[in-house]
């Protein structure tokens, strides 16, 4: 028996928090708090104390910590973090489903008034 597909393994494995879970992280501490709660600090490298809130990531020492925010990575992540993320609400207008119903009338309401004028 083989490994399997050696490449989707290690892409989970190296899998780090999405952009709006971080975005809540920084606007709510309980959130953080409650993430950092489900690791156990043994497990973690420096044993949990550095911990980069941006990139989601743990460090061995606060040196490698300080080093990790001067680098390009992680002023590209902050860089991605000030936009504003997407709502439901705009995700489903880039897709194409129309979700306002007052719309909907108002354009049948027009066409009415639009059919009238004409005859």
């Amino acid at each position: 028996m083989g490994v399997g597909n050696k490449r989707t393994r290690t892409k989970t494995r190296n899998h780090i928090r999405d952009l709006d879970q971080v975005k809540a992280d920084l606007l709510s501490p309980k959130h953080l708090a409650q993430y950092k709660d489900t690791k156990l600090t043994e497990d973690l490298p420096g044993l949990g104390q550095w911990y980069c809130t941006e990139c989601a990531k743990w460090y061995d020492t606060e040196a490698s910590l300080v080093v990790h925010r001067k680098g390009k990575p992680h002023k590209r992540r902050v860089r991605q973090l000030r936009e504003e993320p997407w709502t439901q609400k705009e995700a489903e207008a880039v897709a194409g489903l129309v979700t306002d119903n007052e719309g909907h009338e108002r354009r049948a309401e027009a066409a009415d008034a639009e059919m009238e004028m004409t005859t």
